[in-house]
């Protein structure tokens, strides 16, 4: 199992891999805020004549890493590039709750 870069990392900062599961659900998951956002963006691409306000903040995605994602992620399978930026969220999400450095994508993967 610790064939990869990101394998290694999980088992030398003793992480869990269903915790990743669950931390990104927490961190994907859509809120009110992020359908506000969504709406508002939608209403100003409607009306393209007013352009006086622009929305710089960006909603969450609404996916979070499945179980056959993490095996891939695991076992060094083919992994997309936004699935690894989620990946990288949860763990650092994991690590600051461990008080623990966060690290970087290239550090992943």
């Amino acid at each position: 199992m610790s064939d990869t870069k990101f394998a290694q990392l999980l088992a030398s900062k003793k992480i869990d891999p269903r915790r990743l599961l669950v931390a990104s659900r927490l961190i994907e998951r859509l809120t009110r805020e992020d359908r506000t956002i969504r709406l508002a963006k939608r209403r100003a691409k409607s009306s393209e004549g007013d352009k006086a306000e622009k929305d710089t903040r960006k909603p969450h995605t609404g996916r979070p890493v499945t179980p056959r994602a993490l095996g891939a992620a695991l076992t060094g399978g083919t992994v997309s590039g936004p699935t690894k930026s989620r990946l990288l969220r949860a763990v650092n999400r994991l690590l600051e709750q461990k008080k623990q450095d966060l690290v970087d994508l290239k550090a992943l993967f």
